[in-house]
């Protein structure tokens, strides 16, 4: 159970050569308010830098010259003491948030995890009611997509070049490292976390790194020597043959930020250097820290990097502290407090720092349904509707489905807005009918059909290139999914479509337009047909499936999957832009025949179970507006389910208030009256659990 905490932040910015300005804001998680002081001119701060130099090896005064630096203020002052009076009248942890500014990035070389309270005269950081980082913005306008609490996976890299010894960067000489024992404690630090290892015969280079990681891997854990190259940091790795490869950290950096999903956590390890047993450590100076900056701005949700020289020994007992607390509520900096309060008796405890790009500090969530609903109650309800003597459910299916095949909506959106130089603000580059609409009035229907199929293509080719003949990536594209879909359906059981086909269900209903569905029914042992909604006067005098079969029932052994917003195999068919979903609200709601009569009928009187869909898109809210516009409505007798990833951070502004505005919306102004449940999770989620009490149902000899 993750811990509702106050946030306050405070932001320096650059003023001039010699100072700062500090903004501060306050809030609480009672309250949607939030709260800034009365400033009549922004306060101005600045940093000794000589005397805070001085003071390096010492952190306690260091931390006292640095408070006295930021909070010289009166009103700061008075601010601050506020914010945490009000934490501690809540009894809420304080999450402090420092964000430095881009315009003041020399700020991230100061010791700031070394701030005392003079009060109390004790570090003001160490304790888990005050949870520090030091937050981040970035041009990269990606949401940060986290991922269940039991699918985190762990790539570690150890770099140990075999002519290590012929690079002394500064003139300092470099010692080999021992793989297995970084390994060991690198294994020991993330303890349950699934961990795969790059670490011998030349398998720690950067093209191989970045291979694995396309891979989809939560943590990036680096252990490696680093160097300054005028004023740069570079990584010292390997190349394939195992010998020493120096790699810029803006070339690191760079290949994270192309990533589809870039890792949720890079961990910068520092490695034995120096000395032996007790007096083992680091001597690189925290050269690698100052990639965190960089990392965090490039969509990497989360840094934790040594500003300075560790010994192993601290190394030792804060890592595995770290990773414990992470993996029992996914609160990064909450982690880091706690495992910072165990080596507080060590003269290093400062060192290890935390850059962040989240603001509720969660790197995982756990999959469930939402609020006080509990899955004891609620699966008992959605499996009887499924397997009952009568299938009384629905399913129907959204782009989440697709996202391991092609990627993102949101993705082909931001990459065609990039393509055809999309003129409008960043957060609408991922709007996939606006973009959409925008290259079709560029370019016309014909190219961004075209386009669409283009993507697809090259999608597939990326991800599959070592796994499919050659000669596929040149047949029909439906012939491709096919390939494609069915080499993943051999890596597991509880894919998505291979559970939703297994089931006994007479209709599907996809807002999607491949056929991957239709092929999953086949490999089920099933007939499927296919149809789509005739929804434009262009598509109205083509047969529909009933109008081509007319004895034709859907049943579990032919099910029918109707494709409501097109079939890729007609362009006519297809609802891309904001136009065509406009056209289509209005083309079925003058004719609602335009929509078969088992389809409406399902809409009206049939539990409905949503996959695959983001509530705030648009192909979800179209498709509510079909469903509550529906004759006959009996909605109220059966259960309903959507399974909804969490509002992501980096695209909300505020994850948790939009989830709780999401779960109150839905109820209230869609299901009125009916048993609805929204489950929080990926669709892999939900269907391995669904998968699960399906077992346990059968065992427990309920049909």
């Amino acid at each position: 159970m993750k811990t509702e905490c106050c946030e306050l932040e405070i932001g320096l910015h650059k003023r001039d050569a010699e100072s700062y300005t500090i903004e501060l804001s306050f809030s609480t998680p009672l309250s949607n308010v939030e709260v800034r002081p009365d400033f009549k001119e922004l306060p101005r701060v600045k940093f000794d830098l000589d005397e805070l130099h001085a003071h390096t090896f010492n952190p306690d005064s260091y931390g006292n010259i640095l408070w006295r630096s930021i909070f010289s203020d009166e009103t700061v002052r008075e601010f601050i003491a506020r914010a945490q009076g009000a934490a501690q009248s809540n009894e809420m942890p304080l999450r402090l948030r420092l964000f430095i500014d881009n315009s003041a990035r020399e700020l991230h070389d100061l010791h700031w995890e070394t701030l005392r309270n003079p009060d109390s005269n004790s570090p003001l950081i160490t304790s888990e009611q005050l949870l520090f980082s030091r937050y981040l913005s970035s041009f990269d306008w990606r949401p940060i997509r986290l991922r269940s609490r039991s699918a985190l996976r762990a790539l570690v890299v150890i770099a140990n070049p075999v002519n290590l010894e012929d690079y002394s960067p500064g003139g300092r000489q470099l010692a080999p490292l021992d793989e297995n024992c970084e390994l060991e404690r690198a294994k020991t630090g993330l303890g349950d976390i699934s961990v795969t290892s790059l670490c011998s015969n030349g398998s720690a280079t950067l093209a191989n790194v970045i291979n694995h990681m396309r891979d989809g891997y939560d943590i990036l854990y680096i252990v490696c020597h680093g160097a300054f190259v005028k004023c740069e940091p570079w990584l010292l790795l390997e190349d394939d043959r195992g010998r020493l490869a120096k790699v810029n950290g803006a070339d690191l950096v760079d290949r994270l930020r192309e990533l589809q999903t870039p890792p949720r956590l890079v961990v910068l390890a520092s490695c034995q250097s120096a000395g032996s047993g007790i007096e083992a450590r680091s001597n690189d100076g925290g050269i690698l820290a100052s990639l965190g900056p960089r990392m965090a701005e490039a969509s990497v949700a989360s840094v934790v990097a040594m500003q300075g020289n560790i010994s192993m020994t601290t190394i030792a007992r804060f890592m595995p502290v770290f990773f414990r607390e992470l993996r029992r509520d996914g609160q990064i900096d909450r982690a880091m407090a706690a495992a910072r309060s165990t080596i507080l008796s060590e003269p290093d405890w400062w060192i290890p720092t935390l850059f962040m790009r989240l603001e509720s500090g969660s790197i995982w969530y756990e999959a469930g349904f939402a609020g006080d609903q509990q899955g004891d109650e609620i699966w008992p309800s959605l499996l009887t509707g499924i397997t009952g003597d009568e299938c009384t459910c629905t399913p129907i299916l959204g782009s989440g489905l697709l996202e391991s095949l092609f990627g993102s909506t949101r993705e082909i959106a931001r990459r065609w807005a990039e393509t055809y130089n999309f003129p409008m603000e960043p957060h609408q580059r991922e709007d996939l009918p606006q973009v959409s609409q925008y290259v079709e009035v560029r370019n016309g229907r014909q190219h961004l059909i075209q386009s669409l199929r283009d993507y697809l293509r090259v999608e597939i080719k990326k991800k599959y290139l070592d796994q499919i003949p050659d000669s596929l990536f040149t047949a029909p594209l439906g012939d491709l999914i096919e390939a494609v879909a069915n080499k993943q359906w051999e890596q597991t059981q509880e894919d998505p479509y291979t559970v939703l086909a297994n089931l006994p269900f007479s209709l599907y209903i996809t807002t999607n337009q491949d056929n991957t569905l239709a092929c999953a029914l086949r490999k089920a042992g099933k007939e499927p047909r296919v149809d789509y909604c005739r929804w434009n006067a262009e598509l109205a005098t083509t047969p529909t499936i009933f109008e081509s079969e007319p004895s034709y029932l859907p049943n579990a052994e032919k099910p029918l999957v109707f494709h409501l917003f097109g079939e890729i195999g007609n362009t006519k068919s297809l609802v891309i832009t904001e136009d065509d979903y406009f056209a289509f609200l209005i083309g079925v709601a003058r004719e609602k025949e335009r929509i078969p009569l088992a389809v409406r009928k399902a809409f009206a009187d049939s539990g409905l179970l949503f996959l695959g869909f983001q509530m705030e898109d648009w192909n979800f809210r179209v498709l509510l507006r079909c469903i509550i516009s529906q004759e006959g409505n009996r909605r109220d007798k059966y259960a309903h389910v959507a399974v909804q990833i969490a509002p992501e951070e980096g695209r909300i502004l505020k994850p948790k208030k939009a989830r709780e505005f999401l779960e109150s919306h839905f109820k209230k102004d869609y299901f009125t009256g009916a048993p609805f449940s929204i489950y929080w999770g990926s669709i892999d989620d939900f269907s391995k659990e669904l998968n699960q009490q399906l077992n346990k149902r059968i065992k427990g000899g309920i049909p």
